[in-house]
């Protein structure tokens, strides 16, 4: 019985840490596919963020119930709290570099929506 729950609790743990590795993988993919800096900014931070969680609740099952669980908890909420603001703090750094966002197709559909007003 007990060999059966180490068994379970090992395969868990293990598609939890593909899965975080996946998401990570995507996010790397998605920094060469992004046309401009906000889209790879966003890209990066969401597949950063629930991959590395992802990769952490694995290694918490790994671990079981002990200091080192508590250890990747803080490390989780850490990451979870400063991914975002390291990402603001970027995408706000590049807005006042001068980079304008992307929009559409053609990078100018939403300042000709906003000329051109809806009959």
């Amino acid at each position: 019985m007990i060999e059966e729950l180490d068994t379970a609790r090992s395969i868990v743990a293990w598609v939890l840490i593909a899965a975080g590795g996946f998401f990570i993988i995507v996010s790397a993919i998605g920094i060469n596919r992004m046309p401009d800096v906000f889209t790879r900014i966003h890209a990066v931070s969401v597949g950063d963020t629930f991959g590395a969680a992802l990769m952490l609740v694995g290694m918490m099952v790994v671990a079981g119930f002990s200091l080192v669980t508590v250890k990747l908890l803080f490390l989780l909420l850490f990451l979870w709290f400063v991914g975002p603001v390291a990402t603001h703090a970027i995408a706000r750094t590049a807005l006042q570099a001068g980079e304008k966002p992307q929009l559409g197709e053609s990078g100018d559909e939403l300042d000709r929506e906003r000329r051109e007003p809806t009959k």
